[in-house]
């Protein structure tokens, strides 16, 4: 999990609050706050996640890469083997 993610889940929670607290004391100028700090919470949230996922692609891309060499190699060796042997 990145930290922006986690940071983000903080930030909507805090902003989830003051827009309660704004809600309840009849603040709307805290409950516009709150309004906004959730939704930068989303976003800090979300970038996270596609921050993760893109470590994950870019990960799974270099190990299938190094499968594909291994593979070709393999496959050099045998074809010079058989070469060698014919």
């Amino acid at each position: 999990m990145d930290k922006d993610e986690i940071k983000g889940k903080a930030k909507e929670a805090t902003g989830y609050i003051k827009e309660k607290a704004g809600e309840m004391m009849n603040d709307p100028d805290l409950e516009t706050e709150g309004e906004v700090e959730k939704a930068e919470g989303k976003v800090q949230h979300a970038w996270g996640k596609a921050k993760d996922t893109a470590r994950d692609v870019v990960d799974e891309a270099e190990d299938t890469a190094s499968d594909v060499a291994g593979d070709a190699e393999d496959a050099a060796h045998d074809a010079k083997r058989d070469r060698d042997a014919a």
